[in-house]
């Protein structure tokens, strides 16, 4: 009886998957017939894998303990350049080291318009993922654990491109929406754009809608060179910003479970005092 007992016990001890949420029941709108083709997931020696021919978009749900949760909300869009989604060390990794600190965190897997025989656009589909994203934690917040005025949305790479795109526009929800999730706002509380590409960007109109806006990159990465202009645009607009440009750091080192001991390791908890500074840490 005793030996039954062991074997079944690192069973019972085994954490649960995260659930993952379609941001639409039938599908996206226009494509519902590809709803059901089945992603590609590709798997490196190390752990780390990539995912592509999205047609269904989702949400990974990561919530802390209830008795840690403090009502903050961080949708985390993984980077990949519109051609793939690499969803550990841009994505589900800093979903983990947020719910630690009592956060809520949604990994979105939009669909990709640079990959190659793709139907999809940056600005009308990737973007229409991103709101929706938005629209959905919202409206969701209650069983989530999260305060919808204290939600935020962060990405990687192409994903601070989806990022700043939602950040820059609109997003008021419709009130007589026949869905209920549209009726929702789509527009973050806080952004945090983490060794962004240009889109949305380089050369974008900056305007006083976009919110608090934490950003970070290394000296090695191109993306310094947009992001220190996009800096000092919100800043002569009065949008409370932040930027932190790490040395001998080059593009995509995301947040990786192998530490390097260096510096760049302990970036999120450069973030996590970005949101204590917006009072955002406050427990409901």
């Amino acid at each position: 009886m005793r030996a039954i007992l062991f074997a079944l016990l690192p069973i019972t001890l085994l954490a649960a998957e995260p659930p993952e949420v379609p941001l639409w029941e039938k599908g996206p709108p226009g494509f519902e017939s590809r709803k059901e083709e089945k992603e590609i997931k590709e798997v490196q020696k190390s752990g780390e894998y990539k995912v592509t021919n999205v047609h269904n978009p989702t949400l990974t749900v990561f919530l802390p303990p209830k008795e840690k949760a403090i009502g903050v909300g961080v949708v985390i869009a993984p980077g990949g350049g519109f051609r793939e989604l690499w969803m550990m060390h841009e994505g589900s990794n800093a979903a983990k080291w947020l719910n630690e600190r009592g956060i809520a965190a949604f990994v979105l897997k939009y669909r990709l318009p640079r990959e190659k025989g793709s139907p999809y656009k940056i600005e009308e589909h990737a973007l229409q993922d991103g709101q929706r994203a938005m629209r959905m934690v919202r409206s969701r917040a209650k069983d989530w654990g999260v305060d919808p005025n204290r939600l935020g949305l962060m990405g990687f790479s192409a994903g601070g491109e989806l990022t700043a795109l939602v950040c820059n526009a609109p997003g008021e929800g419709k009130a007589d929406a026949a869905d209920p999730i549209e009726r929702e706002n789509a527009r973050p509380d806080f952004q945090a754009l983490i060794y962004s590409g240009p889109l949305g960007i380089r050369d974008a109109k900056v305007t006083k809608i976009i919110p608090p806006t934490f950003m970070l990159v290394g000296d090695n990465d191109n993306a310094a060179t947009w992001l220190v202009a996009h800096y000092l645009a919100l800043k002569k607009l009065g949008i409370s910003s932040e930027l932190h440009i790490y040395a001998k750091v080059p593009h995509g080192f995301g947040m990786r479970e192998k530490k390097t001991q260096a510096p760049i390791d302990s970036w999120l908890k450069r973030f996590d005092e970005f949101l204590e500074v917006q009072g955002m840490l406050k427990k409901s």
